[in-house]
């Protein structure tokens, strides 16, 4: 399996901590609540892996999924996905929109304020990705999903041998914890650019470019 040296990892979490720093700023604004979010851990695993993680998250029995996801090509090609338990997915969005909204405008509005946040958190990820590397990443509209997380990531694209960058985030709010996770899809080709970009910056840090 892909994997980095400890320095790379090292980079990449800060890289990311910076990322998810600006996601909680702007995720604060919009809940009306202090919103903290961690990133305690990068692994590389494969779709199988993946599916299983997220699987093991969800509170539901048939490990419903609600994901949002966004294909985004330049310094490398990745399909990032935002994904959420799906019995989360509705809490999130009455945080977004009160409580004066009844139950079944609160479902018809699900899709569009998911979509609006991955496209926040997930810019907020890959825009620090493209800042920090000095490389343009240009994404494309947030797609919404709902299903087996297998399913969410079959559906983003991913192949049964692509690798998947796992990023687990903890949304901590005032009156809530809720666990999201931030999944990166890669190809062979995709993951040695990464890793390329990630050392061009370690280099530029250490004064070496």
């Amino acid at each position: 399996m892909f994997s980095l040296s400890e320095l790379e990892n090292d980079a990449l979490i800060e890289i990311f901590n910076i990322g998810v720093g600006q996601a909680a700023a702007s995720m604060s604004a919009i809940v009306n609540e202090a919103v903290h979010m961690s990133v305690p851990s990068v692994s590389f695993i494969n779709r199988a892996e993946a599916a299983r993680l997220l699987d093991g998250k969800s509170a539901e029995p048939a490990g419903a999924i609600c994901g949002v996801s966004q294909h985004y090509e330049g310094a490398f090609s990745t399909e990032a996905i935002l994904m959420f338990p799906e019995d989360k997915s509705l809490e999130i969005v009455r945080l977004m929109v009160g409580e004066a909204v009844s139950q079944k405008e609160l479902t018809e509005m699900e899709q569009e304020a998911m979509c609006e946040i991955g496209n926040i958190i997930l810019n907020s990820c890959v825009g620090t990705l493209a800042n920090i590397f000095q490389r343009e990443l240009q994404g494309s509209l947030p797609q919404y999903h709902v299903g087996t997380s297998d399913q969410i990531l079959i559906a983003s694209g991913s192949q049964a041998d692509t690798v998947v960058l796992m990023l687990h985030i903890d949304f901590l709010l005032e009156k809530h914890q809720i666990h999201g996770y931030v999944a990166f899809v890669l190809d062979i080709s995709a993951l040695h650019d990464l890793k390329e970009q990630i050392n061009l910056y370690i280099a530029r840090a250490m004064g070496q470019a």
